[in-house]
């Protein structure tokens, strides 16, 4: 899809939407901008994981995990859910499977 082209002459309103939809693609830019964040959503893509499991993947401790999946729940790109005493988490939708298959394919997937 190609970008729109944004002029002078666009009405008022449309720069209201402008403005509000830069607003929300930079704050999920800044969830993401995180490598701890980005990691967790890469092992997220292929599905639900709880805390441990993440931390295992991870090689980091339950704080540090537990900080950025707040972060990322804030922001609404995961959704906990509780069985006992372990937590899952998983992508809340799919704006997040979709930019990292975009990520992937320019930093990873071109064999620099």
């Amino acid at each position: 899809m190609p970008l729109p082209e944004f002029s002078a002459e666009m009405d008022p309103e449309q720069k209201e939407q402008m403005v509000a939809n830069a607003i929300k693609a930079s704050s999920f830019l800044k969830a993401i901008s995180h490598q701890g964040r980005l990691m967790i959503l890469c092992h997220l893509v292929s599905g639900e994981k709880s805390v441990t499991e993440l931390e295992q993947l991870l090689s980091a401790r339950q704080a540090a995990v537990s900080q950025q999946l707040s972060r990322l729940r804030l922001e609404g790109l995961v959704i906990p859910r509780r069985d006992g005493k372990a937590i899952y988490y998983r992508l809340a939708d799919d704006k997040a499977r979709r930019v990292l298959e975009v990520v992937y394919d320019i930093f990873c997937n071109d064999g620099d």
